[in-house]
């Protein structure tokens, strides 16, 4: 009856082990381990119980077994096929010895429920068939002789408690301790049966082993994402989810191509999953604005629709940073203003980009500058004339892409031939004047009309300087 009484504490201990456990073990994932124990054993028969005398001796008893384990289907439960010999070892009622040669087989169910790092604690039951030889008989007198048998091959039922600790990948130290209940009274050749009320006070034996477990492909890849159990225990990454942080790229990858961190789907933390990053927008994972432009991916793509990967997205000489946050004009309109000419000419001659009425210059007829004057019969500019000039020279700076003509034109004193000369002379250091102060010479035309084209009639003095001018008029 003890020995029924010891196998139900173990199981309500591994009960307990069941509904107390995490989803993974830690030491999962491996094809096969095969393990070599060494146990001491303790007996549990009539003369251990309360016949036993005060001043027993102890008897070195011990089981040497070897095993196979396998798992079956799921990381957390293990089949073990075992086998082993041993010699068991008391007293009886008056402390002579007895002593029995055991060969146990079994095979047991292993509960590894923990994910623990560095060690795992399991639980086992099982059952199987023990031979058993008496090898020294007790003194003391069985009262049951008629089912006596001193060997022969009983059932029993070990249930136990143990832990494995890691020495290497691939090398394990294995602690246990357990009972064991043969379905027989004769492993110490006295049977009681007959003597006591209840027969089912069979014999079994205490164990408690040390051994070492070889592992074969224990560091495997059970989710398949490129990276060993071991690589991800120590990247904190989840060995049975190959995708941990859930961005779209698995662990592996993550590790090894991209360098991305797998515990983060955002690596570069601009607004886009590292899986998208690669995947779909084919930007950088590491670098949160991959064209440079001032923007980051994740507000190109999500808020403004730009390219992530060209930092002017509509050509227009400007970065798509540029005009979200300096100038406010529109990334994917090259002319946000629609006034004809783009944002990047309108900023670098400093118009407005915005506004579309600074766009062209609306010089296409003839503009008179006025204020520019030139000593009688020469083309010498005088120093009055430099603010009127400054003003054309202000319009061709800030329209570079503009050709005008500047015409000379004179009033109707002197020959016609001199004062169509006198004309050209006059446009002529004009443009001088403008080519010295950075204007290209091939955008400026020269013309003289001479007294042909005046404006008012030449009948006074006042009229007749009227007619001495210089015309500014765009051509293309």
């Amino acid at each position: 009856m003890q020995g029924y009484k010891s196998i139900a504490g173990m199981l309500v201990l591994l009960v307990l082990f069941i509904f107390q456990a995490n989803v993974f073990c830690q030491f999962n994932d491996y094809s096969t381990k095969i393990g070599l124990q060494f146990n001491g054993l303790l007996s549990d028969t009539e003369f251990d119980k309360d016949l036993k005398p005060d001043n027993a001796d102890f008897k070195f008893s011990y089981l040497g077994r070897l095993f196979l384990r396998f798992e079956l289907g799921t990381p957390i439960l293990e089949g073990e096929v075992g086998a082993g010999y041993g010699s068991l070892a008391g007293v009886d009622f008056t402390n002579a010895e007895w002593k029995t040669s055991l060969i146990p087989i079994d095979f047991r169910l292993i509960l590894s429920p923990f994910d623990m790092k560095g060690w795992n604690p399991y639980g086992f039951a099982g059952g199987g068939v023990l031979n058993f030889t008496v090898e020294t008989r007790p003194v003391s007198p069985s009262p049951n002789t008629t089912d006596l048998k001193d060997e022969g091959w009983v059932g029993f039922v070990p249930v136990g408690l143990g832990i494995e600790f890691a020495l290497s990948d691939n090398l394990l130290l294995d602690i246990s301790g357990g009972y064991s209940l043969a379905f027989d009274d004769n492993l110490n050749y006295y049977n009681n049966r007959d003597a006591y009320s209840d027969p089912e006070d069979n014999d079994g034996y205490y164990m408690a082993g040390i051994g070492l477990t070889l592992v074969s492909g224990l560091d495997s890849d059970a989710d398949g994402d490129g990276l060993l159990k071991s690589e991800e225990n120590e990247l904190g990454t989840d060995p049975n989810n190959p995708d941990t942080d859930g961005d779209g790229l698995n662990d592996g990858v993550e590790v090894r191509t991209y360098f991305t961190n797998p515990l983060n789907p955002d690596s570069d933390s601009d607004g886009l999953t590292d899986g998208s990053e690669v995947l779909t927008h084919r930007t950088d994972p590491l670098n949160a604005d991959s064209d440079g432009d001032g923007l980051n991916d994740g507000a190109e793509v999500n808020t403004h629709k730009t390219d992530p990967l060209n930092p002017d997205s509509d050509g227009d000489k400007l970065t798509d940073g540029d005009e979200v946050m300096k100038y406010k004009t529109d990334p994917l309109d090259a002319d946000t203003d629609n006034g004809t000419v783009n944002d990047g000419i309108e900023v670098n001659r400093k118009t407005d980009p915005l506004n579309p009425d600074d766009d062209v210059v609306k010089i296409e007829v003839p503009i008179v500058l006025e204020g520019i004057t030139f000593e009688t019969n020469k083309s010498d500019i005088t120093p009055e004339s430099e603010k009127t000039l400054m003003s054309a020279l202000k319009t061709l700076q800030t329209h570079t892409d503009i050709v005008v003509e500047i015409s000379g034109h004179t009033d109707d004193v002197g020959k016609n031939a001199y004062n169509q000369k006198l004309s050209e002379r006059r446009a002529e250091s004009v443009k001088a004047w403008l080519v010295i102060r950075g204007i290209k010479a091939d955008r400026i035309i020269t013309v003289g009309y001479g007294e042909e084209r005046p404006r008012v009639t030449n009948d006074s003095d006042s009229n007749r300087r009227l007619n001495r001018r210089i015309e500014f008029k765009r051509i293309k």
